[in-house]
């Protein structure tokens, strides 16, 4: 598996696969062929069909300039490697392209090209298996984190330190920031009021208004093409911060303790990335909120310090009972239902913390069991329901409403 740092991507929203994906791409290409005077480039699958809403063309623009960069939308060619391909090419004086180059969005920023590796970066994690992990912590006494410690290099805390950093400060803007996202849904911040409603609570009620105004926050930021942490997507982006700052505030937790709940919920992101998938395109927002929503509750568990073994029954929780979940965005857009679904699922990551803690660890279907069933559910789902916009919600309020994707 890579580092932690290939998860955890930081950038601006709204999609990774959208918008992150394709402007890593262009960087690397722009770099590839400086000579170029003009580039053409197509879009495939899911990544044509909503890279509208997703601004997929105005991240591609940011690298290349619109006055030379000539845009081929093909959502109607689904290449078999993955839903969200890409394919540039510089165009010479003569006008003709040459040298086209194809590569895939996969998900969390990360980029692949078909038969090569995910990325040039080596692995640094031996071991891709939640309950080979555990064992290797059984044996040396050792908690997840401490397995992220043995194979990172030193500096990963400094990382994460600073990931946590954009985490709090995109919550806390999202929570002071009023008025109405981008995109032709007219769709109102609701983070602001869900806060103020929620401090005026009494406790048995406050906590989960609270975890919801935080995912909220982070969610709206991201929707505004905001700065955030990919959570293990931009998409996805606010349940694990919304569980954690919820649990810095109200609990006072150590700020290092915190960075080692992060770790752990990394370990699981990390596991669901390499071994199943974090991409919508691919195999829905199970991929997305079920995989943020494990690596919440394992963090949770963590801080509250839980056994190796609850600590992965509260991750195999939030992502099973997220199986079959459709990415069906409206309009295209990373806001209905994206936003609310952060919300809910920080909520139950929280639960589903409560439960194994209850349960003592014990259970029958395995985390590494949960994400090979994600990624056959996923292969499963019909595109329609795979962040293409032509089923689903997406089909619904089109029919009702008469909104095209943006």
């Amino acid at each position: 598996m890579k580092s932690l740092r290939e998860l955890y991507r930081i950038g601006h929203g709204p999609s990774s696969s959208h918008t992150m994906g394709p402007r890593a791409a262009a960087h690397i290409y722009q770099k590839r062929h400086p000579e170029a005077k003009a580039f053409r480039i197509t879009l495939y699958g899911s990544l044509a069909a909503t890279g509208r809403g997703h601004l997929t063309d105005k991240a591609l623009y940011s690298i290349l300039g619109q006055e030379r960069t000539d845009i081929v939308w093909r959502p109607e060619e689904v290449k078999p490697f993955h839903p969200n391909a890409i394919q540039f090419e510089a165009i010479g004086e003569d006008k003709n392209p040459y040298d086209p180059w194809l590569v895939y969005s996969v998900g969390g920023g990360a980029l692949q090209e078909e038969g090569k590796p995910s990325s040039e970066t080596p692995d640094v994690y031996p071991l891709s298996s939640l309950l080979a992990i555990k064992d290797w912590c059984i044996e040396r006494g050792q908690s997840y984190w401490e397995y992220v410690n043995q194979y990172e290099a030193p500096d990963i805390w400094d990382y994460l330190d600073e990931c946590w950093e954009i985490m709090c400060r995109c919550i806390e803007r999202g929570l002071e920031t009023e008025g109405v996202l981008p995109g032709p849904l007219h769709l109102r911040r609701k983070a602001p009021q869900f806060y103020i409603k929620a401090c005026g609570y009494s406790t048995n009620l406050q906590t989960r208004g609270l975890v919801f105004s935080y995912a909220l926050a982070a969610s709206e930021e991201n929707a505004s093409g905001g700065h955030i942490v990919t959570a293990p997507t931009c998409g996805s982006c606010g349940v694990v911060p919304a569980v954690l700052y919820h649990l810095s505030k109200s609990r006072q937790f150590p700020r290092k303790r915190i960075l080692h709940a992060l770790a752990t919920a990394g370990l699981v992101g990390n596991i669901a990335k390499t071994c199943g998938s974090i991409s919508g395109a691919e195999a829905g927002c199970q991929a997305e909120v079920g995989v943020a929503c494990a690596m919440a509750a394992a963090a949770a568990n963590y801080c509250f310090g839980g056994s190796l073994a609850a600590t992965e029954y509260a991750a195999e929780m939030g992502l099973e009972h997220h199986f079959g979940m459709t990415c069906d965005p409206v309009c295209g857009l990373v806001q209905v239902p994206c936003i609310e679904r952060n919300a809910h699922a920080a909520a139950r990551a929280l639960d589903c913390n409560i439960y194994a803690t209850y349960a003592e660890g014990h259970h029958r279907v395995s985390f590494d069991q949960a994400v090979n069933i994600m990624r056959q559910t996923g292969k499963d789902l019909p595109s329609l329901y795979r962040e293409t916009a032509e089923g689903g919600l997406a089909k619904e309020f089109e029919l009702r409403h008469g909104h095209p994707k943006a």
